[in-house]
């Protein structure tokens, strides 16, 4: 339920929360994480002490699926933001920290990796003024046409919240984005008894301030979960080939078997399928210009 970094606080089939560390160093074949165990998972432990609530995790059950990211610190490693998730939820904004189209993709390539729906909120729409509320209904025009659900709100006056709340009913969904964008005040307002901490944005650097400083699981209603994650400056793909990585574009997945070559990287090939999208407007040049930073490793932070 909840990851301080060397305690986990595990539920057991009965409700009952429980302290654990981990039994020894744990790897796990094939990958290389900063974390062996994300919320989310499911773990067998041992009891070690029923006074004190404390326990020892023994092993970790296969994972469904799972979030990844290149770790930050750690080279050549990841960090896993949330295991076995039925849904991936990017809260993102237009200004007062601004959320780049690049990290937008990058997220959506990482959930598709695994198969994770995603849902893309749009907050803080008060502090948009008629220009920007233009430009995102036509950001949400584009990846809704991609199959993106999406939804604009404002956490503040509770605009949206409704359907933000229908969405994670009889779900385990895992909230994500930049600091600053909202995601403890949207929280607040689907589930006010949590009362989350939040804290202003700085209006020097544009930037939010870290309120969630380790991953924990929420339960909102009886089968209902909502994983906060810490807020995410970079984000770093993880265990994905360049080669695969327009497989998880919705739309140059469906021309992949139209290019002259089988291995064509839509860069600079002849008889590239997805250049000829792009020319023809069935592919958007920011969608493009994401691929393109992705395919090259470039930081795609802002």
């Amino acid at each position: 339920m909840r990851s301080t970094g060397s305690w986990y606080d595990v539920r057991d089939a009965d409700g009952h929360m429980w302290q654990c560390r981990l039994k020894g160093k744990f790897k796990i074949k094939g990958l290389k994480v900063t974390n062996p165990i994300a919320v989310g998972d499911k773990v067998q432990f041992d009891i070690e002490d029923a006074v004190e609530n404390t326990g020892i995790i023994l092993d970790i059950d296969p994972r469904e699926n799972y979030l990844i990211r290149q770790s930050v610190h750690k080279t050549a490693h990841a960090h896993m933001l949330a295991a076995n998730i039925d849904q991936a939820i990017l809260v993102a904004t237009l200004y007062f920290p601004r959320t780049s189209l690049g990290f937008i993709d990058r997220f959506l390539v990482t959930a598709e990796s695994f198969r994770i729906p995603v849902i893309l909120i749009f907050n803080k729409q008060d502090l948009l003024n008629a220009d920007m509320l233009e430009f995102e209904a036509e950001l949400r025009e584009l990846y809704e046409s991609l199959g993106y659900t999406c939804l604009a709100t404002e956490a503040l006056s509770g605009k949206g919240i409704e359907e933000v709340r229908a969405l994670l009913r009889g779900k385990v969904s895992v909230l994500s984005g930049h600091s600053g964008v909202g995601k403890s005040s949207l929280i607040n307002a689907i589930a006010p008894d949590l009362a989350l901490r939040t804290k202003e944005v700085s209006s020097f650097a544009n930037k939010g301030v870290h309120t969630t400083t380790f991953a924990e699981m929420f339960e909102l209603e009886p089968d209902t979960y909502l994983v906060d994650s810490p807020g995410i400056k970079e984000l770093g793909l993880a265990d994905i080939a360049p080669a695969e990585i327009s497989h998880y574009f919705p739309e140059m997945r469906e021309l992949l078997n139209q290019c002259r070559y089988h291995d064509c990287l839509h860069i600079n090939e002849p008889g590239c399928a997805v250049k000829e999208g792009i020319n023809e407007g069935c592919i958007a040049i920011s969608r493009y210009e994401s691929y393109l930073s992705m395919v090259g490793g470039q930081d795609n932070r802002r």
